[in-house]
């Protein structure tokens, strides 16, 4: 995979004419960085190196000024080539480059002094002791500290050996899948139109392939690449890119944007982070704090929100949250630097641990261990905190790509490993969202109490009706994930469904003995009365029972499919109007139509019955009303 070569040094030590001393590239391309004799831009261009392999170089600006240029370049780097003038030594802008470089994860690196014809060797020697002492403790301490001049040559083979051989043990380290391509540039072409460079921080692009700008969501298409400025058809990540959009102009396009491909970036408002701040800070790092953030080629006001503390102490590390002010596309192991608001300078940095923060209070010590669990090197249980901070909602297997540091086919095997364990759950097939198993667990038990609660509550009610729990219960749940619950349940036998009623599996309505005798005598009454039941009122008055204390039992027996209530206390037997049901069914089907004089032929039932027993079969949706007359409905296909 190509390597990419950041520089990093104070203001005129030398890195651009180095660059060019090395590679024969003048990074210098903007007049007034001609004019003024320092690189105000990001300036790239390319090292061969030997067996054919070429290094990428981003020579970074040094001004104080042009530190945000420092942070966009240096996103990407594999390792850097700190210059450091032999004639001034170290320098403010040469250490606080090296803090940003440590707070971006860059782990390797070499040192050139430069200007090594403008000293003695005395002096040389003096300041390389100087340089090496000032570097203790860093990433760079040990690292190769080699006397260049740009001008006369010297040094510049070992230079070349020292760069390539830190090249071929630098392997980087970026998802091969995941497509993303932080813009630093944009400008037109004459004949070609809109162009944007930058440094292709993970995953490859073809020519042809349809692009999305994020944030803002705008869909183009890689008409033309160029990689170190050749033609190419296709270009991995670790190289300088430059693609040609179709059908865009320049004023559609951002400095700080990132190319992506459809549906794989997910911009979010509020990141999770794991933030150092800098000793040299000067200053703690307060609650809600308003500072200047950087991420890839971005710079946004954003505000820091503790967690556990009220202020970040300088040296201290905590888990953190950013506020940004629109949504950003962020991705699992993305480093970010802070600087302050004012004085501007570096005080923090650190990398993102949660792309997709979610609400969280202050003080949630599960929320915490979770956090702290995304912040560790246990992929599996990165993952299932991403789950389980998800919550009901669950995490598509896209997002779950932006939430942790796999490639997609490492990341699949590992949540089907997670799914057969019961530490996931795959809710939803068709958009491949998973949910955590303890927050299916949680599901679950809240189902299940809630068909406990309503036997407590009706007794003498078979079961709860699933849209009934899904309306309590599931409200707030997708309809898929309330679905996939109850079904669950019911596969384990925590559950029994009966057609739309759902019970558990030990509820069972009994009666007391007076409840008993009252379903025999009430049974015993419509079965008798046939297609002609007697009125409510003369069943109960026998018995000396009230309405309202008969209705569970009436209920019960509904639920059991002995009688059907066709209106306020007119209730017929099930077989008995079964059988009218057959007949209007014959009927229609020879004459095609029934009207109510047709019905009482038919049935042989006074007007008191007919009324309400042609209202009973359009509610069941047996016939339906036309004019007049009743005709059979047509069933639905």
């Amino acid at each position: 995979m190509p390597v990419i070569m950041g520089t990093a040094g104070h203001i005129d030590h030398g890195k651009t004419t180095l660059i060019k001393a090395l590679t024969g590239i003048d990074c210098d391309r903007l007049k007034e960085e001609k004019k003024r004799g320092i690189t105000i831009e990001l300036g790239f261009a390319f090292l061969d190196l030997p067996g054919g392999a070429r290094l990428g170089v981003i020579d970074v600006p040094g001004h104080e000024r042009f530190v945000k240029n420092m942070v966009a370049g240096a996103s990407g780097v594999d390792f850097v080539l700190l210059a450091i003038a032999a004639d001034e030594g170290v320098m403010p802008q040469t250490r606080e480059h090296l803090e940003i470089c440590t707070l971006l994860g860059i782990r390797r690196g070499l040192v050139a002094l430069t200007k090594a014809d403008a000293v003695d060797a005395d002096w040389l020697e003096m300041v390389e002791e100087d340089v090496r002492g000032a570097l203790a403790g860093t990433f760079l301490d040990g690292a190769a500290v080699l006397p260049v001049s740009a001008h006369t040559g010297a040094g510049l083979d070992a230079l070349r050996a020292a760069i390539a051989e830190l090249a071929a043990h630098s392997p980087a380290e970026r998802p091969a899948d995941l497509f993303r391509l932080p813009v630093d540039r944009v400008f037109t072409m004459r004949g070609h139109g809109t162009v944007v460079t930058g440094t292709l921080v993970s995953g490859r692009i073809g020519e042809g392939e349809e692009v999305v700008l994020f944030p803002g969501g705008l869909r183009t298409r890689a008409r033309g690449l160029q990689s170190h400025g050749q033609p190419v058809t296709e270009a991995p990540a670790g190289r300088r890119t430059a693609v040609n959009l179709a059908g865009l102009e320049v004023e559609d396009v951002a400095r700080g944007q990132v190319l992506a491909r459809p549906g794989t970036l997910f911009p979010q408002t509020l990141w999770d982070v794991e933030l150092t701040a800098l000793a040299s800070a000067g200053r703690d790092l307060k609650h809600r704090k308003e500072i200047h953030l950087h991420h890839g080629t971005r710079e946004v006001l954003a505000k820091v929100l503790l967690l556990d503390r009220e202020a970040l102490r300088p040296g201290e590390t905590a888990l953190c949250r950013l506020l940004l002010p629109e949504p950003m596309p962020g991705v699992y192991g993305d480093r970010v630097v802070l600087r302050s608001f004012s004085p501007l300078r570096t005080i923090a940095g650190g990398r993102i641990i949660g792309p997709h923060g979610r609400k969280l209070r202050r003080g949630d010590q599960g929320a915490m261990e979770r956090l702290r669990a995304l912040a560790g090197d246990d992929q599996q249980a990165v993952l299932a905190a991403q789950l389980a901070l998800a919550g009901p909602g669950g995490v598509s297997l896209a997002e779950l790509r932006t939430m942790c540091a796999l490639e997609a086919r490492a990341l699949e095997k590992l949540m089907q490993q997670m799914c057969s364990q019961g530490a996931a759950y795959l809710v939803d097939k068709d958009e491949r969202v998973h949910v955590a198993g303890e927050v299916m667990e949680a599901l679950m038990a809240g189902a299940l109490e809630r068909v406990a609660a309503f036997h407590r509550a009706e007794p003498m009610k078979q079961g709860i009706l699933r849209g009934e729990l899904a309306s309590s219960w599931g409200r707030g749940l997708s309809e898929r994930l309330a679905h996939f619950v109850v079904e669950r349940l019911v596969r384990r036998g925590e559950l029994v469904a009966e057609a739309e009623t759902l019970r558990l599996p030990g509820h069972s309505v009994s009666l007391a003995a007076d409840a008993e005798r009252l379903r025999a005598a009430l049974e015993e009454a419509y079965r008798q009365g046939g297609q002609t039941p007697p009125n409510l009122k003369d069943v109960l008055d026998p018995l000396g029972v009230a309405a309202k204390d008969a209705a569970p039992v009436l209920r019960l027996l509904q639920e059991a499919g002995v009688l059907v209530k066709v209106k306020e206390d007119m209730y017929f037997h099930a077989p008995a109007l079964d059988a009218l049901r057959a007949r209007v069914v014959a009927f229609l089907e020879d004459k095609g139509e029934m009207g109510a004089a047709d019905f009482k032929t038919v049935s042989g039932l006074s007007r008191k019955y007919l009324i309400p027993l042609l209202e009973q079969f359009d509610k069941e949706r047996l016939t339906v009303r036309v004019g007049d007359v009743r005709v059979l409905r047509r069933k639905e296909k």
